[in-house]
């Protein structure tokens, strides 16, 4: 049997989840497809899925042979895209990795536009905050926030994202606005707590630098907790302005001390779109980089605190 046809269709088989559901896609009975997959088992020598009526699943050799023969596929895809005429103009699957919040606030709702753009393109989403190996996954693509440049991997900046102070109008009514950093000691903090220890604000305008050890009564893991907290009204919090912009446009939040520049140690600023070294720069990828590129440049929110 033709070797890569077979990994083709085994790989169909195991993303479809049985031989009839992988035989309607390909147009093939399920007997073709079940005969076919044991051709490949013969050829290897080994079983590679355990069949029941209604589905299929993985034996350890075929999740072996699944997670290298996928690897295997994308890069002849890439190889017949970096070659072929007709693959010129951006067209297949783009795999894409997002982060959770980011990308659904940011990335998700300009796919519309982005697949009226390519029609020839569709997207397969993993939306994600846990590091996800692009050559391992066979993904194109990930939107990253933080982690600059690796060695295996190509990033190309996107955006800056500033922090700014912010509360709810609110709390400010309540207990005043602040004119300097110097004042926060006088304010409830909301603290981000990744790791222990202190909690230091940095802010800077063209007078100089000050660092801020900053107190309250609500601490979380959870930047996106902060915010909803201070959304609430309990106090101020230093967040991403992707986090926060919509919500000071919205006027459910304001910036404060907007003449400083502002920044909590140690936390990733830059967005990057992140793509395996080793791999041809395709048209599809190439297309969406610029796509979004272009999008976060032209976002008024990601502007505030600037």
């Amino acid at each position: 049997m033709d070797t890569i046809a077979g990994i083709r269709l085994f790989n169909r088989v195991v993303e479809d989840g049985s031989f009839s559901a992988a035989g309607r896609r390909l147009g093939l009975a399920p007997s073709s497809v079940s005969r076919q997959i044991g051709a490949l088992e013969k050829s290897l020598d080994a079983r590679l899925l355990n069949r029941t009526t209604r589905k299929v699943s993985l034996t350890e050799a075929g999740a072996i042979y699944y997670q290298r023969t996928r690897r295997i596929l994308t890069e002849i895809e890439e190889a017949n895209e970096a070659v072929g005429v007709m693959r010129t103009a951006p067209q297949g699957t783009l795999k894409l990795n997002i982060p959770v919040v980011f990308g659904q606030r940011y990335v998700v709702p300009s796919m519309a536009e982005f697949l009226a753009l390519y029609p020839a393109i569709s997207i397969e989403l993993n939306v994600t905050d846990h590091y996800v190996d692009l050559i391992e996954e066979g993904a194109d693509l990930a939107i990253r926030i933080g982690g600059g440049p690796q060695l295996s991997m190509v990033a190309r900046r996107l955006a800056t994202m500033h922090r700014v102070l912010c509360a709810s109008p609110a709390y400010l009514e309540a207990h005043g606005e602040p004119a300097h950093p110097k004042e926060l000691d006088l304010h409830n903090c909301l603290r981000y707590r990744h790791v222990p220890g202190e909690v230091v604000w940095r802010f800077a305008d063209n007078e100089g630098s000050y660092e801020i050890q900053i107190d309250g009564n609500f601490a979380s893991n959870n930047a996106g907790s902060i915010a909803s907290a201070a959304i609430a009204g309990i106090g101020l919090a230093l967040l991403p302005v992707w986090m926060v912009g919509r919500e000071i446009q919205d006027g459910q939040l304001k910036a404060v001390l907007p003449a400083y520049r502002a920044e909590i140690a140690d936390f990733a600023t830059e967005v990057f779109a992140v793509y395996p070294h080793a791999r041809h720069l395709s048209a599809k990828v190439r297309a969406y980089i610029d796509f979004i590129a272009e999008k976060f440049n032209a976002e008024p929110e990601f502007r505030i605190g600037g």
